[in-house]
């Protein structure tokens, strides 16, 4: 727009000169350089301001039909800007709505059977005398075995074996009175190997109370008794380890779970040595 007025201030400047020198002739009486007589310059002066009139009135339009371009061309950015953003937002809306659905179809999918799995039930299943199950079991039950399993067991309430299990053995609680397990014994809570118990394998427990043979690491967060019968070949680590008379261990004991780092306080000694 700056360059069509510029233009045509141009034009009506030299347009002014040009009148301006010809009326100093036509006082003065001379004819221009091509002879032209006063009468005459005033003729081609208005056919010449036309002109230039005539072309402005053209620059204008050209000014104007820019002009209008323009601001339709940065109304439809705009309004293309505006479209994009709605979309846009549209489209995060729908994702987050559908990412709320799935998770609380997930939640409601899931859950009844995670609940329903862990939740620890009162029943106990039995396991009777002379039969033998080939094969793993699990329960949210509590389990009395008297025959044989060949497999892993894993429930999660009380396990109690007077059978015998050829395999691995987890519960919360695990008693074993006269049994036979070749397998690792594992308990969230408390672990108890009965008289003429024999167990093959690593017992891994909170606490525990050892009157039969064992055969095996035994690894304990709490306490760990050996009774006048117990016989150990394995390493024991536990917090605290009582010794009857008569038990029988080989292997080495480490109260590794102490309140008290027999390591730790040691190097405590050698540096307030050192810095006396």
């Amino acid at each position: 727009m700056g360059f069509f007025q510029d233009l045509k201030q141009d034009l009506s400047q030299a347009v002014n000169e040009v009148s301006t020198e010809e009326l100093e002739l036509e006082q003065a009486g001379e004819d221009n350089m091509f002879g032209q007589t006063g009468e005459e310059l005033k003729d081609l002066e208005a056919m010449l301001e036309e002109e230039v009139s005539a072309l402005g009135t053209q620059v204008e339009a050209m000014a104007d039909t820019e002009e209008t371009a323009t601001e339709e061309t940065v109304a439809e950015e705009t309004a293309t800007d505006a479209q994009v953003e709605e979309l846009l937002n549209e489209v995060e809306l729908n994702m987050s709505e559908t990412e709320e659905v799935v998770a609380e179809t997930k939640e409601e999918t899931i859950a009844p059977m995670y609940n329903s799995a862990t939740e620890l039930s009162t029943d106990t299943a039995v396991i009777t005398a002379g039969m033998t199950i080939t094969g793993d079991i699990s329960s949210s039950g509590n389990m009395d075995l008297v025959g044989s399993i060949n497999g892993n067991i894993d429930i999660l309430g009380k396990l109690n074996i007077t059978g015998s299990v050829n395999g691995n053995s987890s519960a919360a609680e695990i008693y074993a009175e006269s049994a036979q397990i070749n397998g690792e014994v594992k308990s969230k809570g408390s672990v108890k190997i009965g008289q003429s118990s024999v167990v093959i394998g690593n017992i891994y427990a909170t606490s525990a109370v050892i009157a039969g043979a064992v055969k095996g690491d035994i690894d304990v967060h709490g306490p760990v008794i050996l009774d006048t019968s117990a016989i150990v070949m394995g390493n024991i680590k536990s917090k605290s380890v009582q010794i009857n008379n008569g038990a029988v261990i080989e292997g080495m004991c480490s109260q590794c779970y102490a309140e008290v780092s027999p390591t730790s306080f040691f190097n405590d000694v050698k540096k307030n040595r050192k810095a006396v």
